[in-house]
């Protein structure tokens, strides 16, 4: 459990982490340990939790000027992640690293920094996660366009960012280990758009352009390692192998986009135990199979089948656990049930009764925060278009992981227009009790406020459907 930081160390490390000078040798650990320390600004709890693949390893305490310090006395070399909620990030420890970081939760991704030694190629890993995120942002413009522009596109992106490794592989000198890592990211982030592009643009624009796809546009398949333990929670590994499974089912599927059926879904299970040997990594992608079925499929019948052979292929019994209470919270969430009771302020921090939120009309609730500001502008402008067109919908917007100031600081930086905005003032209660584990969820109510349909998505080309 808790261990005792070292307090004795702090004034060393204010010193040499604030003036980001010297910080190289702040420790010299002996043997496999190791030290993570730092400042949290603005810092949203008291904690920090140090993970490996999901599990918590230990809790740090912040003291009263928002910093830490923690020796690890026998740390693995290998990829780990430090959680300050809502919000996580990755950190990789080479043998004897003393990391410090620094950080805003007001901007929590882009304002980190690393120093000390192990600092490099953590700020490296924190550039690519952020470059990452503003390819994200334009990706699905990208997807739109024809297979030319698009394969130009992702190839001038992966010739620019796989230079910017070999140049920092180049000075930095990092290990074998931290390089599986690294190239992994720049890879796979690549292959990711392969997989996603023939569905996801015959989704969106109704074009079959699997047609035109080379026979080689998949070549790197085959020298794909899906048993990397190092990459088991590494997102660019996930997203990749949950694109490809996709893909895989659409072309199973005869390129006909229903990749939530219970068939194509328990071919997700099947292909996942057939491509992934490591216990740990094949757990972690059943678990996710699991959470985009439940979450989307809403046949009872259906979802003891898919239950079934999850349980079946799936060796984690405390991810079983969180599948199951999944599975048990989505069943609340039927056609025809009221919303689970949960904690909901308007602006001025008054509770907001959950019956009275319809106004007597069909209403649509989507889910936003700041802390991913294309969803929150993209839903929010969906928001809009629907609600002039649907004068007599109404549309309620929840911030679901802001705190209080952050929320009402975005309400004053956009202009939302006449979408009510309200805020969960519990994150861990609303995700549980609503299943909200992804921003694109949204509920659409009976004006008597009973569940219409608890699992569409705003920016589903066939939402309107729910609308009439």
């Amino acid at each position: 459990m808790l261990k005792n930081y070292l307090l004795n160390f702090l004034p060393v490390y204010a010193l040499s982490f604030f003036s980001l000078t010297s910080c190289e040798k702040v420790f010299e650990p002996d043997g496999y340990e190791a030290y993570f320390g730092g400042e949290i600004i603005n810092p949203q709890s008291k904690e920090i939790l140090f993970l490996k693949n999901g599990v918590v390893i230990d809790t740090i305490k912040l003291d009263e000027n928002n910093r830490f310090l923690h020796k690890f006395d026998s740390l693995a070399p290998g990829l780990y992640t430090f959680q300050h909620a809502p919000e996580y990030q990755y950190i990789f420890f080479d043998k004897n690293d003393s990391i410090m970081i620094r950080l805003n939760t007001n901007d929590f991704d882009n304002s980190l920094a690393f120093c000390g030694r192990g600092d490099e190629k953590n700020n490296f890993l924190i550039d690519q996660f952020l470059k990452n995120e503003k390819e994200k942002n334009q990706l699905f413009e990208i997807l739109d366009k024809d297979f030319k522009t698009f394969n130009s596109t992702i190839e001038s992106d992966y010739r620019s960012r796989t230079a910017d490794y070999l140049k920092r592989r180049a000075e930095i000198g990092w290990s074998e280990d931290f390089d599986a890592v690294a190239k992994s990211g720049v890879d796979l982030n690549y292959y990711y758009k392969k997989e996603l592009y023939p569905f996801v643009h015959q989704y969106k624009t109704g074009e079959e352009v699997y047609k035109e796809l080379p026979n080689n546009f998949y070549s790197y398949r085959t020298s794909l390692n899906f048993n990397n333990e190092n990459l088991a929670n590494f997102s660019p590994f996930i997203k990749y192998v949950t694109s490809l499974l996709n893909n895989k089912s659409f072309v199973k599927n005869h390129y006909k986009i229903d990749e939530l059926s219970l068939e194509n879904s328990i071919y997700k299970l099947n292909l996942t135990d057939s491509l992934i040997s490591n216990p740990i990594i094949k757990n972690i992608v059943l678990n996710n199979v699991a959470y985009m079925y439940l979450l989307e499929e809403q046949n009872m019948f259906n979802n003891k089948k898919f239950i079934d052979r999850y349980l079946e292929l799936s060796t984690d019994k405390e991810q079983q656990k969180e599948v199951k209470s999944i599975y048990d919270a989505v069943q609340n969430l039927k056609v025809g049930n009221k919303l689970p009771e949960v904690e909901i302020v308007d602006k001025n921090s008054e509770k907001v009764d959950l019956q009275s939120i319809t106004d007597n009309k069909l209403t649509v609730i989507f889910f936003w925060s700041s802390y991913a500001e294309s969803h929150l502008e993209g839903v929010h402008k969906k928001a809009k278009l629907y609600k002039e067109k649907y004068p007599n919908v109404n549309f309620v917007g929840i911030n679901i992981n802001d705190a209080s100031e952050n929320w009402k600081r975005a309400l004053k930086d956009y202009n939302f227009g006449n979408i009510k905005e309200l805020r969960s003032t519990n994150f861990s209660d609303i995700k549980h009790k609503w299943v909200i584990t992804k921003l694109h969820r949204t509920i659409i109510l009976n004006p008597d406020g009973t569940i219409k349909n608890a699992f569409v998505n705003l920016f589903d080309v066939n939402f309107e459907k729910d609308l009439k």
